[in-house]
């Protein structure tokens, strides 16, 4: 695995690196106004590209080495493999497609995450099997299009759910890096060597793609980077959790309820404001940190201004990420504590999103 890890790092590294020098012409046609855009410059949006490559080379090795081993239940593996890729793909494709053109309005990109979550139920027979809940489950099992219907809205969601925390140098790469170490650990823990190995992949591509993202912001992981770890990370949690009774179904609600909380947060914001959801805006929590938070950076050039402070911002958020991933790991197996710690941060992060707002935040955090 750790060879595995250090191969798709080299990959995503030297993939990345290509991009960075040779990217830079289409980047014109971003707009400069865009309520989203915290840096100066022209900025290559094409990190999903090397990562999605380095993914490719990872699982593919992993596929040839299986099938070397010439094991009886090589070919379910090799099967499964290829279809997390044949599904990470179609976002992945579209969200480059976006980033390159501009022009793939927001509700195309959703039909395409939905046909993809339909596409990962139909070839690796996703469904949530159940939520450990006393008087539930057996409701629950009588009715499997329940299960189905989560498992399509978490594949088809979460890519968008890390497309809106993708704001600033390394967020939103280093939240699924810890998700997906996350991911692994537990699945070792269960004896999944196959879905811990293919997680490790992902964050391998990342760490490399990473490398160029933060500090510098040299280049973006854009909406095909996105996307790419929205559906590898929704796949992963829903196959850990089908294929091991002793996972809770609410560890990985735990673990990526920062992006998914956000969405939903977002999503009930705008409707309340009489926005539409799709409409991009500057009020997410990340980026009231960044205004309300982050304090001010001289400097001559306002471009670097701009870097420095837009990398002040990330490790807030790494931080609030942590306290949901460290007990997700801590009690993966215990669905009362889990359960508790998501409502924990729910209570949280809408505390100090409106403290944020009223202009109420410590002195200590602005300091």
């Amino acid at each position: 695995m750790l060879f595995l890890l250090l191969l798709c790092f080299a990959a995503a590294t030297l993939g990345t690196a290509l991009l960075v020098r040779y990217a830079r012409g289409h980047t014109r046609r971003y707009a400069a106004e865009a309520p989203q855009r915290f840096h100066l410059g022209q900025v290559p949006r094409l990190g999903g590209l090397a990562m999605w490559a380095a993914s490719t080379l990872g699982w593919c090795w992993m596929a040839l080495s299986q099938h070397l081993n010439f094991a009886n239940h090589i070919q379910g593996q090799t099967t499964t493999l290829a279809a997390l890729w044949a599904v990470a793909s179609i976002p992945t494709a579209a969200g480059l497609l976006e980033d390159l053109t501009q022009r793939l309005a927001a509700r195309n990109r959703l039909i395409v995450t939905v046909f993809a979550a339909v596409l990962a139920v139909w070839l690796l027979d996703l469904v949530v099997p159940r939520l450990d809940l006393a008087g539930v489950d057996s409701w629950w099992s009588a009715s499997p299009w329940f299960g189905v219907t989560l498992a399509v809205l978490a594949v088809g969601g979460l890519p968008h759910a890390f497309n809106l925390i993708d704001g600033y140098n390394g967020l939103a790469g280093t939240v699924a890096l810890i998700c997906c170490f996350a991911l692994a650990y537990v699945a070792l823990q269960v004896g999944d060597r196959q879905l811990a190995a293919a997680v490790l992949v992902l964050a391998g591509a990342t760490a490399g793609f990473l490398l160029w993202n933060y500090p510098r912001g040299l280049i973006f992981a854009g909406d095909g980077g996105a996307y790419l770890w929205g559906v590898v990370i929704a796949i992963a949690s829903i196959l850990l959790v089908m294929r091991h009774p002793q996972v809770s179904p609410w560890f990985p609600m735990l673990l990526l309820i920062y992006p998914v909380w956000e969405t939903v947060f977002s999503i009930y914001r705008k409707i309340a404001r009489g926005q539409s959801p799709g409409v991009a805006d500057a009020l997410h929590f990340h980026q009231l940190v960044y205004r309300r938070i982050v304090r001010q950076v001289f400097h001559d050039d306002a471009a670097r201004r701009m870097l420095m402070r837009n990398n002040r911002t990330s490790p807030y958020l790494w931080g609030f990420a942590v306290l949901t991933v460290s007990p997700a790991v801590l009690f993966w197996n215990r669905t009362p504590l889990l359960i508790l710690f998501i409502l924990i941060f729910i209570v949280s992060y809408v505390w100090a999103y409106t403290s944020i707002i009223r202009f109420k935040v410590p002195r200590w955090l602005r300091r």
